[in-house]
C-alpha cells in the first residue's frame, strides 16, 4: 500500500502495512500500549487513579445520601441519588479498566482515598444540604475532567473519548441536581 495515495484531493499519510505488522510484533507484552501511544503513560495512570478516587468518593457520598434522605420530598430525590451512585460506580469501573489496559494498577485502597479524590466527602444534614454537596462535587468533577481532556489532547484518544463520555454524564448530573436544589426548601 502506498502511504501517500491521494484521497479526496488530500494526501493520506498512513504507515506502510509491513511496518505496522513489524511494530505490532515488538513489545507484545504491552498489550494495547503500542509505539504510537503518544501520552506519558505513567502520568495518565496517575491522573486516572485520581479520577477513580473521585468517582469512588462520589459513590460513597451518593449512597449515604440515598439512605439518609428523609422528609416529604425525599423519595424522588433519594431515587436520583441512587441512580447517580450507580452511574458513578460505572465510571469508576470504566476508569479502572482503562488503567489496566495501560498496564497500570487501579488504586482501590481506602487508605488515602479522600486525599486522592478531587471531590470531598461532605455528608450534609438536610436534603437540601445533601443536594448542594453533590452539586459541588459534580462541578469539581466537571472541571477536573475538562482539564484531563485538555491535557490528553490527541495523545491518547481512547482515554480522552472515555473521559468525554464521563464528562457528559457529570454535566447531566449537575443539571439534574441544580433543578432539584431549586425545588427543595429547608
Amino acid at each position: 500500500m502506498n502511504p501517500s495515495v491521494l484521497t479526496g484531493g488530500r494526501p493520506l499519510h498512513l504507515t506502510d502495512i509491513s511496518v505496522l505488522r513489524q511494530r505490532a510484533r515488538q513489545h507484545i507484552e504491552e498489550g494495547a500500549v503500542t509505539d504510537g501511544y503518544a501520552a506519558d503513560r505513567e502520568a495518565v495512570i496517575t491522573m486516572l487513579n485520581a479520577a477513580l478516587a473521585t468517582e469512588l468518593v462520589c459513590v460513597l457520598r451518593y449512597k449515604r445520601h440515598y439512605f439518609m434522605a428523609s422528609g416529604i420530598h425525599s423519595e424522588p430525590v433519594a431515587a436520583e441519588f441512587l441512580e447517580h451512585a450507580n452511574e458513578e460506580m460505572g465510571h469508576a469501573d470504566q476508569i479502572a479498566k482503562r488503567i489496566v489496559q495501560l498496564k497500570g494498577e487501579p488504586n482501590f485502597s481506602p487508605e488515602g482515598l479522600a486525599e486522592r479524590s478531587h471531590a470531598e466527602y461532605v455528608a450534609g444534614t438536610t436534603l437540601r444540604d445533601m443536594i448542594k454537596e453533590d452539586l459541588i462535587a459534580e462541578r469539581i468533577a466537571i472541571e477536573s475532567y475538562r482539564e484531563m481532556i485538555a491535557y490528553l489532547g490527541n495523545n491518547d484518544p481512547t482515554t480522552r473519548r472515555m473521559l468525554v463520555d464521563i464528562l457528559t454524564v457529570e454535566e447531566e448530573h449537575a443539571d439534574e441536581l441544580s433543578s432539584l436544589i431549586e425545588s427543595i426548601r429547608d
